[in-house]
């Protein structure tokens, strides 16, 4: 197939810290290249790919001192993705909304896949307005608040399989892994720490938006003693800091739509200590590859429990679950369907018997 892979320009391709969305799109990318398919990815121009890249941007938006208007950047793109569109078998977008009004007018197979949280009436009165389009979930209650729009499927995360390592888990910490805002929450994550009198490992970037809770709730909380803050990890981090840890603290306060370092940690073999919200249930098998709590209390009771964890199991969920060749196979087989449905539409504007174009 040849595809087109439309990402963000918020973060390189992969990023270099914290870009869940562009780290799946990377993965995604990679593996279909490996699998034999033409690739084309619409990134920025920092971006690493073994595909064929168009570079939009110069680096990623978030860190580029000079952009002070990201959606011209992105729709600027989406002119350029309009002018190569018939160069593809298929266009799957990450885009969010942006290119909604784009693909409607397109003959085109096209995909969007949705990464953030749906629940907003904004969102979901935009997403009826385009309910034809076709899109993915990336789990089943990210698509809870859209019933009635095109979904052609959930397609969980995964990453490649050599990735990370099942870890020792004895460097006698514990692990928050994210970023600084009142819906991660890491102030539960701190007392859950200080309740067990374990160090708390904090690998979190601060983003503008959220810089009054860092600084009211979150500084604060930085200068005590069991709090070691390390700023944002690289992939390359990862393995040690995670595969280390005792558990991952996981204690949402919102919707998650999938959260990557819940089989980051699972892959690294290490425990994911989360609240029930969001996608957590569907990820996290409870007493396998982690424990799904209602509050500080149970996660309490969850990290005394750690010492009979089987490490090896949870790293056996992520291999059967969440590896990239499962998650491009997913996207493969959409795609195919999408393409199919394409093809007799093609030939009965052209004239042609929709069986002939089967043939």
């Amino acid at each position: 197939m040849r595809i087109a892979q439309v990402a963000p320009l918020y973060e390189a391709v992969p990023p270099t810290g914290y870009g869940g969305t562009e780290r799946v799109v990377s993965y995604l990318t990679e593996e279909l290249v490996r699998q034999g398919h033409e690739v084309t990815l619409f990134a920025t121009a920092d971006s690493r790919t073994s595909g064929h890249l168009v570079p939009m941007a110069r680096m990623g938006l978030r860190l580029d001192p000079n952009c002070t208007d990201p959606i011209a950047v992105h729709l600027a793109m989406l002119e350029e993705v309009s002018r190569q569109i018939e160069t593809f078998d298929v266009m799957h977008f990450h885009t969010s909304y942006l290119h909604f009004p784009l693909v409607r007018r397109q003959s085109m197979a096209h995909l969007t896949t949705q990464h953030g949280r749906l629940d907003f009436p904004e969102f979901v009165a935009l997403h009826r307005e385009f309910a034809d389009l076709p899109m993915v979930s990336i789990s089943e209650s990210q698509r809870l608040p859209l019933a009635g729009i095109d979904w052609r499927g959930t397609v969980y995360h995964g990453l490649p399989s050599d990735l990370y390592h099942q870890g020792p888990g004895n460097g006698g910490y514990l692990a928050f892994m994210g970023r600084f805002s009142p819906e991660k929450g890491f102030h539960d994550a701190v007392e859950m720490a200080r309740r067990i009198g374990m160090p708390l490992r904090v690998a979190a970037k601060i983003e503008p938006i959220n810089q009054d809770y860092f600084d009211e709730v979150v500084r604060p909380l930085l200068l005590d003693p069991l709090v070691d803050w390390v700023g944002e990890v690289s992939d390359a981090e990862k393995q040690d800091f995670l595969g280390n840890a005792a558990a991952l603290l996981f204690p949402i306060a919102w919707p998650e739509p999938f959260g990557m370092v819940m089989i980051e940690a699972m892959a690294c073999g290490t425990p994911t200590i989360a609240y029930r919200a969001g996608s957590v249930p569907e990820v996290i098998e409870d007493g396998r590859s982690g424990f799904v709590v209602r509050g500080v209390d149970e996660a309490v009771a969850a990290l005394d429990r750690l010492g009979t964890f089987d490490r090896q199991a949870c790293r056996a969920a992520f291999d059967e679950r969440f590896t990239v060749e499962r998650m491009a196979a997913d996207y493969v087989r959409i795609y195919a369907d999408l393409i199919g449905e394409q093809q007799p539409a093609a030939a009965l504007s052209a004239g042609v018997p929709a069986t002939t174009a089967l043939m």
